[in-house]
């Protein structure tokens, strides 16, 4: 299957597809930084960010998958490996080993605040090459993802 088979033109999708491999990459990282967290979460916070971490992985797993299927829709493959998900990311692995709770709310903030980019990168892209529904899934997904931020910042008290 290819993109004109969807009525898309390939040319003009082609973007959105590398957008998508980027940000399934991304969300790759994001993904095992959250089971980390989940995993060594310590503290008065415990139990509150024990069960959300799982929430937001669980979350992950579930975009991954769509993503990864949306890139196939698309006519092409999608990314892999894991060496490939390290190259690409712009989101960067840490050691969740003795991280304070607070200090994991804000890797998860910052994480976020970089694949919210990336989704407003690709509905530029997808509206531009005509694609909507890759335009209504990364949509939802950023929905997701400011809601969580705004609920994590209260959390830790932020403006």
């Amino acid at each position: 299957m290819d993109a004109k088979e969807i009525s898309l033109n390939e040319k003009e999708v082609k973007p959105v597809v590398d957008l998508l491999n980027e940000y399934l990459a991304n969300y790759h990282i994001h993904y095992q930084k959250l089971r980390g967290c989940h995993w060594n979460i310590k503290g008065q916070n415990f139990f509150t960010l024990h069960i959300k971490f799982e929430e937001l992985y669980t979350n992950a797993q579930i975009t991954i998958d769509e993503i990864a299927e949306r890139v196939l829709t698309l006519g092409k493959p999608p990314h892999s490996r894991f060496v490939d998900y390290i190259a690409e990311s712009q989101i960067k692995e840490i050691n969740t080993i003795g991280l304070s709770d607070m200090a994991m709310v804000d890797a998860v903030l910052d994480d976020m605040a970089i694949l919210i980019q990336i989704e407003r990168d690709l509905m530029e892209a997808s509206d531009k090459a005509g694609d909507d529904g890759t335009n209504d899934m990364v949509n939802k997904f950023m929905q997701f993802k400011e809601k969580t931020t705004w609920m994590l910042r209260s959390f830790a008290g932020k403006k």
